[in-house]
């Protein structure tokens, strides 16, 4: 599934792994676990990857690969900023390296665009990193809810990817001294849909300090949907710019790249 993506920070969306497993606080209102339930049913693309709870639409904790779509990026003549597995994780650990290794085979031959994968299983990137031949086109970034998965961030920068970077989205909680060290670009954002929970606007001033002392590009993607709520926002996600306060409108990318959209 390859399509063009409605995400702030991306241009188009690649997704030859399907399925996932919850792994930490951030995972628990899953955009993709959301959107993969409506096209679960009988013969659709997510099929038995997830199940139906009375809590509401979970993984089911299993892994597909799909040899058939590696190829889609070739396909595509125009650079583009493309997110790998926005649906899914690489990583996962039932993802094989050799699959991996498939993907950034292709990622290498699709020079003209950048990629950009994101992970929340860190350690699994540590231990393959080695492996793996890192293209100067693909960007490497974990993601960081809150104080309790910091060490994410260890994982990732002894890789040897030209750009990391940090996605602080949902971010659920204050990230108390930041360490940027070896870090690219920082996006952040609050969450949305059902049961958001709400961002605090000292938690992105300090995620911009920090990245303005250390000059680290700052991607702010959203606000949040508590946040939109309180402020009777009119864009429910939080994500028009015009209605955040002036201080924190800010996108930026990594220098490697002129993006446009």
């Amino acid at each position: 599934m390859a399509t063009k993506s409605k995400i702030e920070w991306t241009q188009s969306t690649w997704n030859p792994v399907r399925g996932c497993t919850r792994v930490s606080e951030g995972c628990r209102f899953c955009y993709a676990e959301r959107i993969a339930a409506r096209f679960s049913g009988k013969g659709m693309a997510y099929e038995g990857l997830v199940r139906r709870t009375k809590s509401g639409p979970k993984w089911a904790s299993k892994m597909r690969t799909l040899p058939e779509l590696l190829e889609i990026p070739l396909k595509w003549k125009k650079s583009q900023l493309i997110f790998v597995n926005s649906m899914s994780d690489l990583f996962h650990e039932d993802v094989s390296l050799s699959f991996i290794s498939q993907v950034f085979d292709v990622m290498k031959r699709a020079h003209w665009h950048q990629f950009q994968v994101l992970t929340k299983r860190s350690q699994r990137l540590a231990e393959l990193s080695s492996k793996i031949y890192w293209p100067k086109n693909v960007w490497m970034g974990v993601s960081v809810e809150n104080q309790d998965y910091t060490s994410r961030i260890d994982g990732l920068r002894g890789t040897g990817a030209a750009i990391k970077f940090l996605s602080l989205e949902p971010l659920i909680g204050p990230l108390s001294d930041l360490d940027l060290e070896s870090i690219d670009w920082v996006i952040v954002g609050g969450e949305s849909g059902y049961g958001a929970r709400p961002i605090q606007k000292e938690w992105i001033i300090d995620i911009r300090d920090r990245c303005k002392a250390d000059g680290v590009p700052l991607f702010v993607k959203q606000m949040g949907s508590a946040w939109a709520q309180g402020c009777k926002a009119k864009d429910k996600k939080g994500g028009d710019m015009a209605e955040w306060p002036a201080d924190l409108r800010i996108r930026n990318y990594p220098p490697l790249l002129e993006v446009t959209k």
